[in-house]
């Protein structure tokens, strides 16, 4: 075999590719000011790295920035005295978990760190989207309590690691949060849970720490929530969406829509509530004070948000003997007024049934009356079924006011005739006109008041439809929540005030009135004697029958369908009644007749009447003395 030698192009070959290396390395060796920076990075790196190992040593200076577990060393339960004195001990023991506990009604969380509720879901509701109602989910509430140390230190619970405990009481489970000071020293959070309840008993105390607060500094309770979203219209919900509260031994009221920030005394209970569902503090004692605070969180109803509003709570604590003892209550559940009512503490209030008589119509007819119907029949016949009922029972006040209409019409001739006689002198007009309709028997007044009985009823029932738990999620025909808008059109774009959808049964509805309206207005418009200015208000009446309809359509399109619903079938009937009253009751023959009669009897002025005869006749007088007078 042929040896293989190195030639010369071999050696030539690798020079040249030593060269390119060489001077490759040559060209890419780093400038002065590189090697500067690389220095002055490896100098950084040390000294992040020792400021690393001293902030692992001093980890636990502050309660928010520490990790907590069974091992601690020597030098940082030093560093835990100095910032948190006493109740070092439940830092070093803690650990920054959750306790699960769930009932019939609830699931709930509690967390160790600060030891309330970080966590409420109502097990037998969801959303409009099908999905769990949270009350309290991923840090959206805060509970506190601020206080001051004999040591100087001012601490906040919710910094403050607990050790939790659960046990049982019968049937009802009991979870215990203790801070500890030591195993007989501690302030406790104590939970009572009930198997088929939403109100959770909860209590405040201290034991051995009467060393520990500092009596000369204010304790308060300070609660945050920020509101879930959970119905498909977020400008309705936010509509009803505020603070309830029961102050001053028994008095209830509310913010109201609108931002708050008020100072109350003698506080029983504080409910945030979010349309349907609500968090209530109730207390066995009475807080002396409390500072509410409302803040709106939807700053466009159109983009898609999360929360409603802010609600914020200030409560003072009292020490007893140099210890706290609060007796409490959690309520987290559905603003249904048959539960809350069942607690008997004035609960029921949230409910916006309405002031004075309204809510009294709604308490004691609308409700039971409601509540026997959806008993035995679909929600959406029940409200069918209601509305009939109420249009019969107020069918008289619409006969009375139509007959009143009629007599009206019937004098208009004569009417018209003393207002032509007397066209130089009003006030003779008028007392003429007073006269005859007083012989008559007619008179416009006798067409109002039936107007204003059925006010108390209506407004009642505006008021009862958007607070009834019972038509949440309750369809019928092709609207699928009844407490909700029906859509049957979704709109690309978004109409100011209106919405992005079209609403049918308000459309409906506008289309019913408007047929209502032409009846009663053409009525009235007959019945009305010719004068100075009738035209401009034939205009106004007419224009009002168009208008009506139009603001109906636009103020319920993102409104209950359940009130759409019952304002459609109300003036529907209405339109029925008017035409049965008007083609098969009244007669105007006889009724003429019978106005007839009654001028010819001696008629008996009343004593408003005849004030008001006097009154005129005095201007009368008056006005003579001062044509004299310019004479």
């Amino acid at each position: 075999m042929e040896e293989k030698k190195l030639d010369i192009n071999s050696i030539i070959g690798f020079v040249l590719i030593f060269g390119i290396l060489a001077y490759m390395l040559w060209q890419n060796q780093p400038t002065p000011e590189e090697l500067e920076a690389q220095e002055k990075a490896k100098q950084e790196q040390v000294e992040a790295e020792q400021k690393v190992k001293q902030q692992e040593q001093t980890k636990f200076t502050a309660a928010s920035e520490y990790e907590v577990g069974p091992e601690v060393d020597s030098i940082q339960k030093i560093a835990l005295k100095n910032k948190l004195g006493a109740f070092a001990l439940s830092a070093i023991n803690a650990s920054d978990k959750e306790t699960n506990i769930e009932t019939d009604l609830l699931a709930l969380k509690f967390n160790n760190k600060g030891g309330y509720l970080s966590e409420v879901r109502l097990k037998k509701f969801v959303n409009y989207d099908s999905i769990p109602i949270y009350i309290i989910k991923d840090n959206n509430v805060d509970f506190n309590i601020n206080f001051g140390t004999t040591d100087s230190r001012i601490l906040n619970t919710r910094d403050l690691y607990f050790e939790p405990q659960v046990s049982k009481n019968g049937e009802n489970t009991i979870v215990s949060m203790k801070l500890k000071v030591s195993e007989t020293k501690f302030l406790e959070y104590r939970y009572e849970l009930k198997p088929d309840d939403y109100m959770i008993d909860f209590s405040v105390k201290s034991q051995g720490l009467s060393d520990v607060f500092n009596s000369s500094q204010a304790i308060n309770l300070d609660w945050k929530l920020k509101g879930y979203r959970h119905a498909k219209s977020i400008s309705y919900e936010n509509r009803y969406t505020d603070i309830h509260y029961e102050f001053e031994g028994g008095k209830a009221d509310y913010t109201g829509a609108r931002d708050a920030d008020e100072d109350i005394e003698d506080v029983a209970w504080i409910g945030y509530k979010q349309h349907f569902f609500s968090s209530i503090l109730l207390t066995d004692s009475p807080f002396k004070t409390a500072n509410i605070k409302t803040e709106n969180l939807v700053q466009e109803e159109e983009v898609d948000t999360v929360y409603t509003k802010m609600f914020a709570s200030k409560l003072p604590l009292e020490l007893k003997g140099g210890e706290l003892n609060e007796s409490m209550d959690w309520y987290y559940g559905p603003n249904d007024f048959k539960v809350l009512n069942a607690y008997d503490r004035n609960l029921d209030e949230i409910v916006p049934f309405g002031w004075g008589i309204f809510g009294w119509i709604n308490r004691y007819v609308f409700m039971p009356l409601f509540a026997f119907l959806g008993g035995f029949m679909p929600y959406g016949i029940a409200i069918v079924v209601m509305t009939i009922l109420v249009k019969i029972l107020l069918s008289f006040v619409q006969y009375k006011q139509f007959l009143s209409q009629a007599k009206m019409k019937i004098l208009k001739p004569e009417l018209d005739a003393i207002r032509e006689k007397y066209k130089d002198n009003k006030m003779k007009a008028q007392q003429e006109t007073m006269a005859l309709q007083t012989k008559a028997g007619a008179s416009p007044l006798a067409g109002c008041l039936p107007a204003l009985i059925q006010l108390p009823v209506f407004y009642a029932l505006f008021q009862f439809f958007p607070s009834a738990f019972d038509l949440r999620q309750k369809s019928f025909l092709w609207a699928d929540d009844l407490s909700s808008y029906d859509t049957v059109a979704n709109l690309p774009f978004n109409i100011p005030f209106y919405g992005d959808h079209v609403s049918l049964f308000p459309l409906l509805a506008s289309i019913a009135i408007f047929f209502y309206m032409r009846l009663t207005t053409g009525q009235n418009m007959q019945a009305q004697p010719q004068q100075e200015g009738m035209p401009d208000m034939a205009k106004m009446m007419k224009y009002m029958m168009y208008f009506s309809p139009i603001m109906m359509l636009f103020f319920f399109n993102n409104y209950a369908s359940g009130l759409s619903l019952y304002y459609f079938i109300s003036n529907l009937i209405s339109i029925g009644i008017i035409l049965v009253i008007k083609n098969y009751i009244l007669d105007e023959d006889k009724i003429h007749a019978q106005i007839q009669e009654n001028k010819k009897k001696p008629k008996k002025q009343s004593k408003f009447q005849a004030k008001m005869k006097e009154m005129m006749e005095q201007a009368e007088k008056q006005k003579q003395a001062q044509q004299k007078r310019k004479k």
